[in-house]
């Protein structure tokens, strides 16, 4: 079964995810915007939490959108208002997941997501979704948590 990890990460935490699930043989693809967010981390959350409270969608660099050669999709996302990260909502309208097994990553300070989990569950309902607090802070519970990915 081929799998690939699509994901957007702000704060690295993403990226601490993508190793690990690199070490596993699962390809990468990471989303990056035109629009870069503030430096500064109120700015960020200010910005950001507004954003996805709206469900905006971040332009994209270069998003290759073809995933016909992979069985299970991997998304990964930072939680932005208890909500999905606007580069992900962009990712999420580009693909086509149809018989796709689809498994959500979702980071955050807080470890929880209830928004991104609704809205998961009611576009994606078979999704699997797990939740990481802190990856970056967690990496012995990040790696339990992807071990069988």
């Amino acid at each position: 079964m081929k799998k690939i990890f699509i994901y957007y990460s702000l704060t690295s935490n993403g990226d601490t995810i993508a190793n690990i699930l690199k070490e596993n043989n699962i390809e990468i693809r990471k989303v990056n915007t035109i629009k870069k967010m503030p430096k500064s981390f109120v700015g960020q959350i200010l910005k950001g939490g507004f954003l996805a409270s709206i469900n905006y969608k971040s332009k994209l660099v270069n998003f290759n959108n073809d995933i016909k050669d992979y069985d299970e999709i991997i998304i990964g996302s930072p939680i932005w208002n208890g909500r999905l990260s606007c580069p992900i909502n962009t990712v999420l309208s580009k693909l086509s997941l149809n018989n796709k097994k689809l498994i959500f990553l979702l980071y955050s300070g807080s470890g929880t997501s209830p928004k991104a989990i609704e809205k998961i569950k009611k576009l994606y309902p078979e999704a699997e979704i797990i939740n990481i607090k802190e990856p970056n802070k967690n990496i012995d519970l990040l790696k339990e948590k992807v071990s069988y990915l």
